[in-house]
């Protein structure tokens, strides 16, 4: 190990941080996840921390290997929280292989984290062709010229293919079919408050028939 790296590998083990801005009790929680959600990440988009709505999304392939990446929450209500992709990527492939997936929103500024399991499902064709059709035009030219996951044999090809698709669709593009959004339907949340002495706030909630059961976990 070089001596570079020892520097780096001491000085991330005395890397702390007192968590001290917040609390979550069970008083002043929702009972409904959702609403839960909703309260947190307003508080997170009225607090102008960076970009509030990324999410890491977590999926599994066909061989058990986990994958993560970021995606951006484009919506939410009663039925699950939804995002927008490319079909044929790697998360997309490996969704319509195993369609149980993860979700987490980390809001350092908050010290706050929500993580949401579920099942994942395609949006109807109709709320794809809408957010497609609102996007920036940009936006929807490389929603067709990137192949997403694929190997690319250098930067050209990527800007290439942008070219072709400027000049195939001008200002007129439509949505590819391999393009739209993706639902995830909530069973589970957990609410995560940083807190002095590591003794962190920890709420979940699990679907039980039709309702949501809230309990307290150890941090």
């Amino acid at each position: 190990m070089t001596n570079t790296h020892s520097l780096i590998a001491q000085s991330l083990a005395d890397l702390r941080k007192s968590y001290e801005s917040a609390s979550l009790g069970e008083a002043d929680s929702h009972a409904d996840p959702l609403l839960q959600f909703e309260q947190w990440l307003s508080e997170a988009i009225k607090s102008e921390v960076p970009e509030p709505n990324a999410m890491t999304l977590a999926t599994v392939s066909s061989n058990l290997r986990p994958s993560t990446r970021i995606v951006l929450i484009k919506d939410f209500d009663e039925r699950g929280i939804v995002w927008f992709t490319n079909y044929q990527s790697q998360k997309g492939i490996e969704l319509a292989g195993n369609p149980f997936a993860a979700l987490q929103f980390h809001w350092v500024e908050l010290e706050r984290v929500v993580r949401i399991e579920g099942m994942v499902e395609k949006v109807d064709a109709a709320t794809s062709d809408h957010y497609f059709n609102v996007r920036p035009l940009q936006s929807r030219l490389a929603a067709i010229a990137s192949p997403q996951s694929t190997r690319l044999g250098s930067r050209s090809e990527l800007e290439s293919n942008m070219d072709k698709a400027c000049q195939q669709y001008g200002e007129n593009p439509i949505r590819p079919a391999h393009w739209g959004g993706y639902r995830l339907v909530p069973n589970r949340f957990e609410f995560w408050q940083g807190r002095r002495n590591r003794l962190h706030d920890r709420l979940a909630y699990e679907l039980n028939g039709l309702a949501w059961e809230r309990f307290r976990l150890a941090p």
